[in-house]
């Protein structure tokens, strides 16, 4: 059974760090783009940034280039997405995804983890 699970989420303050973690198991993706995702109460999810499994080459939404970065270490079989200077706004759900593709579009990726929760505050 394939599993993504994310974890390193929180509450933390404006300006403040986080790394978030997407854990996998029961198959290895070695051609497949492994993407964060992000979704606010009300809003459709959102990419971020995926990552290309075997090459590591990477690719970010405008909105969150410069401040987050993805990485991965295939010995731990782990996607990272690196967040600093958290605003208000970064505020939602975060989701690591993977899929065969490199797209931004949520409907081409075929597994998910169940998401962890940032919070922000001013």
């Amino acid at each position: 059974q394939v599993q993504l699970v994310e974890s390193g989420g929180g509450l933390v303050q404006a300006g403040d760090s986080l790394r978030l973690s997407c854990a996998t198991s029961g198959r290895s993706f070695p051609g497949y783009y492994m993407g964060w995702f992000r979704q606010a109460p009300g809003t459709q999810r959102q990419f971020l940034a995926y990552i290309y499994w075997v090459y590591g080459r990477t690719y970010y939404a405008d909105s969150v280039k410069g401040r987050f970065t993805i990485s991965r270490d295939i010995a731990k079989n782990t996607v990272y997405l690196q967040m600093n200077s958290l605003k208000p706004e970064d505020t939602a759900v975060y989701y690591c995804a993977a899929g065969p593709r490199p797209t931004v579009d949520a409907g081409a990726y075929d597994y998910w983890g169940q998401g962890t929760q940032v919070t922000v505050s001013s």
